[in-house]
């Protein structure tokens, strides 16, 4: 037996946003549908440990058939050493007889599937003319967001708000044009901005990618009618957004779910006696399947926000195509496994 061994330029290289989109359009909407199982995710979070480990489960029949588990460890102090907060592997095992199909390298994975899933539901709930994008992060989901979004709708500008002005500018200077040619997008004009609010004024579309456990968005900040992907904050006591913003917004969620048990963003309004469990309109697969009519954007002016906590349907998606891809291309490297 051989294993397909990718490495994250490996996963990079055969799995593009377009593609990675259009995987994670089917993979929600089959499980709106119940056609995939998926546990919630198990979280192992040791009394003084660095940062915890997260096992991802998953398993879809059909066409795109397989076994899913994703084991990733999430450390906040790596971006300071310059690595991704997030470490680890996707297994993509055999439907048939359970034989390990390949390894692929978690961070590549994830950061491309994550980017993909809110272009996904930024083109359901934005507004059709919104083309500014404003984005709170310098790392590396603020990169994948630019190229994902950039590369499935048109945009006229992006601004870039970080913890700092200067990573703010030089984001827009040094990161932004390479993410944007490799999506053939370069003619979009990159704004580093001195601050969060300066960032989100007026923009359609806002994009919060931080580590931050504290709010970095403001209720006041905020055109009518813009749609927020929340993306970063994914443990029960770190936020991004504050109560106002939440309690005023239309919720969407990855996974109910998740949002009940995992999002600071919304526990924490919750606790605040803002919202509760009704204020989550719909998943994003809902809409997707056509399960939930009449659910998705009300009017121009309405706010809505995609609280984006990942899935393990997700990554199995995006290890199938990157798996298919690289075998198909000759990618990756081939171990002997017996």
């Amino acid at each position: 037996m051989e294993l397909l061994v990718l490495s994250g330029s490996a996963v990079r290289s055969v799995l593009g946003y377009r593609r990675c989109a259009d995987a994670m359009r089917d993979a929600l909407t089959a499980r709106a549908r119940g056609e995939v199982f998926q546990p919630l995710r198990s979280v192992l979070k040791p009394a003084g440990a660095a940062g915890l480990m997260a096992l991802m489960p998953s398993y879809q029949p059909g066409p795109a058939a397989g076994y899913g588990l994703k084991a990733i460890c999430l450390t906040p102090g790596n971006p300071a050493i310059g690595l991704d907060t997030h470490q680890g592997i996707v297994l993509l095992s055999s439907p048939d007889t359970g034989q390990p199909l390949a390894v692929l390298n978690a961070s590549a994975v994830t950061e491309i599937r994550t980017a993909a899933v809110s272009a996904v539901a930024t083109a359901q709930l934005a507004r059709p003319d919104a083309d500014v994008l404003a984005i709170i992060g310098t790392g590396v989901q603020a990169r994948t967001h630019l190229m994902a979004i950039s590369a499935t709708r048109p945009l006229t500008e992006v601004r870039i708000a970080g913890t700092s002005p200067a990573r703010a500018a030089k984001f827009a200077a040094d990161v932004a044009p390479a993410a944007l040619a490799e999506v053939g997008a370069a003619a979009i004009r990159v704004i580093g901005c001195d601050s969060a609010r300066d960032a989100v004024a007026g923009a359609g579309i806002v994009v919060t990618a931080t580590s931050s456990p504290v709010p970095v968005l403001d209720r006041d900040w905020l055109a009518p009618g813009t749609h927020i992907n929340a993306v970063g904050a994914c443990l029960p006591a770190a936020r991004e957004l504050d109560t106002a913003t939440v309690a005023d917004a239309a919720l969407f969620a990855d996974s109910r779910e998740s949002v009940l048990a995992e999002s600071g963003d919304y526990l924490l309004a919750a606790a605040d006696g803002a919202v509760g469990p009704d204020h989550i309109r719909a998943e994003i697969g809902d809409l997707l399947a056509g399960l939930a009519p009449g659910l998705g954007r009300q009017s121009e002016s309405e706010i809505t926000i995609f609280e984006s906590l990942g899935l393990a349907i997700e990554d199995l998606a995006a290890a199938m195509v990157a798996f298919r891809g690289a075998r198909d291309t000759g990618s990756g490297t081939w171990v002997e496994f017996d």
